[in-house]
């Protein structure tokens, strides 16, 4: 795995987390937070969307460009919930090498 990779989120993250702690009043993310879960989730359910709409259109720009929209969200999501990056990554560390069939068959479910 290329470890710069882990950092750029790894430093996206720290900065979310920084502007969580003191907003800046010209910040977008402090201005996410600000207006709580809802509000994140909504703009993190739009970026999805734009994502796929771009994976159909299948313009390798847009793709990335969205792609990039939903991962800097996913980090509001996380920062939101004091979630490390990670933890995520330990989590697809565990999974790597495991056959998604055999991964969601081992998976408690959710009641």
């Amino acid at each position: 795995m290329n470890e710069s990779h882990d950092d750029i989120l790894q430093a996206v993250y720290q900065v979310v987390q920084e502007r969580k702690a003191v907003p800046a009043e010209n910040s977008y993310t402090a201005s996410l937070m600000a207006k709580g879960i809802d509000t994140i989730l909504k703009k993190l359910g739009e970026e999805a969307t734009e994502l796929v709409i771009a994976g159909k259109g299948g313009a390798r720009d847009e793709i990335v460009y969205e792609t990039a929209d939903l991962f800097f969200h996913t980090l509001v999501l996380l920062a939101h919930y004091d979630i490390s990056p990670d933890e995520i990554y330990a989590e697809l560390r565990r999974r790597f090498g495991i056959s998604g069939i055999a991964e969601k068959a081992s998976r408690v479910p959710l009641k």
